[in-house]
């Protein structure tokens, strides 16, 4: 975790980060919902203990948020997939098209800094505690966007140069623990099966996707470890595309230089985006990850992982860099 941030000019102190609040049905609008009911607008940040404590404040807390208008936008981007081609049986399903593209634009209208105050909700009994932002336009437009289950808010409590608090929230998708809709794994593969190429290249692009084939092969071959950590039993070496595959073209799919071996830890932080590399060999870290996590993985940002294979690779790590990277601002 980096030790400061940069947004819209301003410097921040990282004070912490609350990786991962989950979006229930229960507090999205009804056009978003799964089950019945209207929603309700509290929304739970974890259970009473020391952790939450230490992040949020003392019993009756009150905290000035913040959200990015771009980052409201990739998570449009993200789960456009699913607004069209919905998985989760929502009970408004036919009406996700075209809600999606109005919120688009109703967002692009918005400022870029997206501040509200939000309050612990102290008339609630019981472990569990919850914020809300009563009448909070700001507030109200994370439950009209959100989709229940697959989202899921993370936190940066900060600190500016005059010492005052805030926390920076941007809203995650995870399809259950894929970062690929069905759909478009589904797209892809039809798209594959269609294109008037021979067969045994389009079995090394399938392949590819799951990182086997000739790809790993490649991979292997010029780099038989994981860089990191230095194993290099391959029977625990991922190979992990640096550009996704899904964004990549035919060529890219295939190419062994859009990729690394990494232990499983290290594919699944890279894949998330919550570790990239500079061309310095540099492992940046994500703000989005917590100090406890950090410290358990012994993730330090700008360790300098001298066996990296950047050869070849800095236009893929470019990307990854400026896409994937869950970077604040």
């Amino acid at each position: 975790m980096a030790d400061e941030i940069l947004i819209e000019g301003k410097r921040f102190a990282v004070i912490d980060a609350k990786e991962k609040m989950t979006i229930a049905d229960s507090f999205v609008m009804p056009s978003n919902k799964l089950g019945s009911g209207n929603g309700e607008a509290k929304f739970y940040v974890g259970n009473e203990g020391t952790e939450v404590r230490d992040f949020f404040g003392p019993h009756g807390f009150s905290i000035n948020c913040f959200m990015l208008r771009d980052d409201l936008l990739k998570y449009l981007e993200a789960t456009e997939p699913e607004y069209r081609k919905p998985e989760q049986p929502y009970r408004r399903a036919e009406n996700l098209p075209r809600l999606w593209q109005e919120r688009v634009e109703k967002i692009r209208r918005l400022p870029e800094i997206i501040s509200f105050p939000a309050q612990e909700q102290i008339q609630i009994s019981g472990p569990r505690i919850y914020i809300n932002s009563i009448g909070n336009q700001y507030y109200s437009l994370i439950r009209e966007v959100s989709l229940p289950n697959i989202t899921y808010i993370a936190a940066i409590k900060l600190r500016d140069s005059v010492g005052s608090i805030s926390y920076y929230l941007r809203l995650f998708v995870d399809y259950f623990g894929n970062q690929e809709h069905p759909s478009e794994v589904a797209d892809a593969a039809a798209k594959i099966a269609n294109e008037n190429i021979p067969a045994t290249e389009k079995e090394q692009l399938s392949k590819a996707r799951i990182g086997q084939g000739k790809y790993r092969d490649g991979l292997l071959h010029e780099c038989p470890f994981c860089p990191i950590t230095m194993v290099s039993d391959d029977r625990l070496l991922i190979a992990s595309h640096i550009k996704p595959w899904k964004d990549s073209s035919d060529v890219e799919r295939i190419d062994s230089k859009n990729g690394l071996l990494l232990t499983p830890t290290y594919d699944k932080l890279f894949d998330l985006g919550l570790i990239t590399f500079d061309n310095d060999k540099r492992m940046l870290v994500s703000p989005f990850l917590s100090r406890m996590t950090c410290s358990k993985l012994s993730l330090v940002d700008k360790r300098v992982i001298t066996h990296l294979p950047l050869e070849g690779r800095k236009t893929y790590m470019e990307y990854h860099r400026d896409v994937k990277f869950n970077r604040a601002g």
